[in-house]
């Protein structure tokens, strides 16, 4: 016991506090240091569990705890389960490739990805398929992405796909589509689970094409859906379980209030519990997703709130799940589109969404987005600066009328318009 515990010891203070998301040393020494972990036959899950919430643990132990828990799991599963993983691609041509000096920002991700999730499911009764989906992109990622998957590992797992393919329907999930333009990521989602689903899926994972999800991590978001029957499992990265290495200095100090709005119209999502509506990490059951895909609401950014009503709106069980997270922004699209553009969507699709799906909302706060919130520049007015109400509030709050009413910020709003054109005609 005493060796155990020094090799422990040894392991935890030798686990680096970095993890760079390009370099693929930081990703193979993760599932070195996570076999190591797994080895440690009398380690108990708690002592782990524990390690890990200390907090100086360093990032790669805590990494690294996530997938030992994860890698424990898919080993019980009893029996077959077949898992399809969707993810868009617009613009990710730099990510997709490797790290090198004229591609400073590349990720490897789809060949990562499958790295991850071999190491995840080998021995285990966990059958897994990937869907890259081109939405349309003006760089080549699906040739890109084609050339990688030839000559990966297992090629017969992953399927490129292109959103132009599954736009000419006359009926079905993607009707409302006449160009790939029509859609912002959730088109390209819908074509991948619709192939998905094709291909007899169990259940349909949603992620990002890049490396910010850790796919070993799949036990984690399984074990809702396999033990307690969830129809719908979203990864929440303000869990205080989870592991969020964010760059949230992408935003100004009015990211606030744009919550506070989003919260307070949507609030018969948030009320219930569900406060990380993008996260980039989402299961969806065979029988959950056939009544999303019915008729979808939205096929933008916005598409998460609109299959969380769809969930809501059938009655159908939603749980949460801690994870590891770690932003990678250097190429975000709602960096590249704008973040104010991406904000937008979101704000105008949740809106939409609540009235098609039946929900329950704020009618106040929706006019006022109707009426107040009509582009980008209307956003970028205000993100830098935040109203006296707000300014003390903690996130918890936000959403909360009391603390300031759609009648209150439509008086702010018009304050800022006001000035802002007073000051250009200056």
């Amino acid at each position: 016991m005493k060796m155990h515990k020094e090799d422990l010891e040894q392991i935890y203070r030798s686990a680096s506090n970095q993890f760079d998301l390009t370099e693929s040393s930081h990703q193979i020494c993760l599932l070195e240091l996570a076999d190591s972990l797994l080895d440690l036959k009398q380690t108990s899950p708690a002592q782990l569990a524990a390690l890990a919430q200390k907090e100086d643990c360093p990032l790669a132990f805590k990494l690294a705890v996530k997938l030992v828990q994860s890698r424990k799991y898919l080993k019980q599963i009893n029996k077959p389960i077949s898992i399809g993983i969707v993810f868009a691609m617009w613009g990710e041509h730099h990510r997709l490739l490797e790290k090198s000096p004229s591609n400073i920002n590349g990720e490897n991700s789809l060949l990562t990805k499958v790295t991850q999730l071999t190491w995840a499911c080998k021995g285990t009764k966990v059958n897994w398929h990937l869907y890259p989906v081109d939405d349309g992109c003006p760089h080549g990622s699906f040739d890109i992405a084609s050339r990688i998957a030839s000559r990966s590992s297992q090629p017969d797992k992953i399927s490129v796909l292109q959103l132009k393919d599954g736009i000419s329907a006359t009926q079905g999930p993607l009707a409302a589509l006449n160009d790939v333009d029509d859609s912002r990521k959730g088109g390209a989602i819908i074509y991948g689970c619709m192939q998905a689903l094709a291909d007899d899926a169990d259940a349909v994972i949603y992620t990002d094409a890049d490396n910010s999800v850790h796919m070993g991590q799949l036990g984690l978001i399984l074990a809702p859906f396999v033990a307690n029957k969830a129809h719908v499992v979203l990864g929440n990265r303000k869990d205080p379980r989870s592991i969020l290495v964010k760059q949230e200095q992408r935003w100004g100090i009015g990211i606030k209030t744009l919550r506070h709005m989003q919260r307070m119209v949507g609030s018969s999502i948030f009320s219930q519990g569900i406060h990380d509506t993008q996260a980039a990490y989402k299961l969806i059951s065979r029988d959950a997703l056939q009544h999303t895909l019915a008729k979808p609401t939205v096929f933008d950014f916005s598409f998460d709130t609109d299959w969380i009503l769809a969930a809501m709106q059938h009655q159908q069980h939603i749980a949460t799940v801690p994870f590891a997270f770690i932003d990678s922004a250097a190429e975000s699209a709602s960096i590249t589109q704008g973040p104010m553009s991406t904000w937008l969507t979101l704000l105008q699709g949740l809106v939409k969404a609540l009235r098609a799906r039946g929900a329950q909302y704020n009618h106040k706060m929706a006019q006022l987005i109707d009426k107040e919130i009509q582009t980008a520049e209307d956003l970028e007015r205000i993100i830098d600066l935040l109203p006296d109400e707000l300014v003390n509030a903690k996130d918890a709050e936000l959403g909360d009328q009391r603390l300031m009413s759609p009648e209150a910020l439509a008086q702010w709003l018009l304050k800022v318009k006001t000035e802002s054109l007073s000051t250009a005609d200056q």
